[in-house]
């Protein structure tokens, strides 16, 4: 088994990473009420909607999007929303929130009948559409996080990771057809041998 890279305080450890990882804190968390961290919820993002690189998805989580600077964003530019990481397609990583930290993620969801996901779960977000397929670099850095963030939470088995279309259905459809489940288990499971 390879080893676990590490998550000190919350955040993913820049020294024990073999993928680039950058800190951005955004204003867009709290406190979690409790310590029950069991579910691992992946999303996807392009901002503008299909582009992709530039600096509008950590602008728009640390909440100074420009809505002059594209049309689409005069809708969106006062939504108080982060993940706890973002995964760009060349698999570069940014880190937004602490995983101990509630990310402003999941809006209105359930899980197995447990209601506001945001409490007790770790966002991830994809740089991509749901249509897009995902790079193999990506597939790579989120099968690395995942393994570190189960080895430090391990009620997120498995079967407690899941889309963000399935905890908000009829509302969100990310991370998408485009998103090879196959392909991120069998990268997942490629790393814990």
């Amino acid at each position: 088994m390879v080893e676990t890279m590490k998550i000190n305080n919350g955040w993913l450890d820049l020294d024990n990473f073999c993928i680039p990882i950058e800190h951005q804190p955004s204003p867009y968390c709290d406190d979690r009420e409790d310590s029950d961290i069991s579910l691992l919820v992946i999303h996807n993002i392009s901002l503008p909607p299909g582009q992709f690189g530039g600096p509008y998805i950590t602008d728009l989580f640390m909440g100074r999007l420009n809505p002059a600077e594209h049309d689409y964003f005069v809708d969106i530019y006062q939504l108080k929303v982060s993940a706890h990481v973002l995964v760009r397609r060349d698999g570069s990583v940014i880190q937004y929130v602490p995983f101990h930290k509630r990310a402003w993620h999941a809006g209105v969801s359930c899980f197995q009948g447990r209601e506001k996901c945001n409490d007790f779960s770790i966002g991830i977000e994809l740089e991509g559409t749901d249509t897009a397929p995902y790079t193999d670099a990506q597939y790579a850095s989120l099968a690395t996080i995942t393994q570190a963030i189960q080895a430090h939470y391990p009620d997120i088995t498995e079967q407690r990771i899941t889309g963000h279309c399935d905890i908000a259905p009829g509302r969100k459809t990310d991370p998408g057809q485009s998103f090879d489940w196959h392909c991120f288990r069998r990268t997942l499971s490629a790393k814990h041998t």
